[in-house]
């Protein structure tokens, strides 16, 4: 087989990108797999752009975006498009760049995920009047994220389960065996969450 048989193609790799929920997480996978595969790096626009556009998008995503970053996103997909010797380093640019008329950048720097797919702008959170202490959510969770005490019967004064947020992977197996909907995704700027 050879080495071009191997390299996946810009359209499957847009296919891939497809499947993702959040647009930026759609730009980021679409960047990440360019540069693991069919970029060349023979034109300074793909070589250099679509590095700087991989952590750009990093930040977005987890988080830690600003207004510069999607600046910084505007001006390499536009430099892509225009500059890229190839139909390859172009279609990037165009894809990046395709989300730009809507505000999903500009709502991941301001800290918001509107899909709440992005795990570094959510968190998952227990509604105390919703929870019923049955202890399910503490039983799945692998990574000792959440904290409480199951009822026990005869016993009264128990405190509703707490999700400590910087052990939380936000896998959403809590979620999954709830009984109670107690547990909900909210943007990590949320005060309250929402729904209650």
């Amino acid at each position: 087989m050879t080495e071009q048989a191997k390299e996946p193609k810009v359209e499957d790799i847009r296919a891939a990108a497809e499947g993702k929920g959040c647009p930026v997480q759609k730009a980021l996978y679409f960047v990440t797999e360019f540069l693991a595969g069919p970029m060349c790096g023979r034109c300074f626009p793909c070589a250099m752009g679509t590095y700087e556009a991989r952590i750009r998008l990093q930040n977005l995503v987890g988080g830690n975006g600003t207004d510069a970053d999607i600046l910084a996103l505007r001006r390499i997909a536009t430099d892509m498009i225009d500059a890229s010797f190839c139909k390859k380093g172009k279609d990037t640019g165009k894809f990046i760049l395709d989300w730009m008329a809507t505000d999903v950048y500009r709502e991941h720097a301001e800290g918001r995920c509107p899909d709440m797919q992005c795990a570094g702008l959510i968190e998952y959170r227990i509604i105390p009047e919703k929870c019923d202490v049955c202890g399910a959510c503490k039983d799945v969770c692998k990574y000792l994220a959440i904290h409480g005490e199951k009822r026990k019967p005869f016993k009264s004064g128990y405190f509703p389960f707490e999700i400590r947020q910087k052990r939380c992977t936000r896998c959403g197996e809590c979620i999954k065996v709830c009984p109670t909907g107690a547990i909900v995704l909210v943007p990590v700027k949320a005060k309250e969450p929402v729904g209650v």
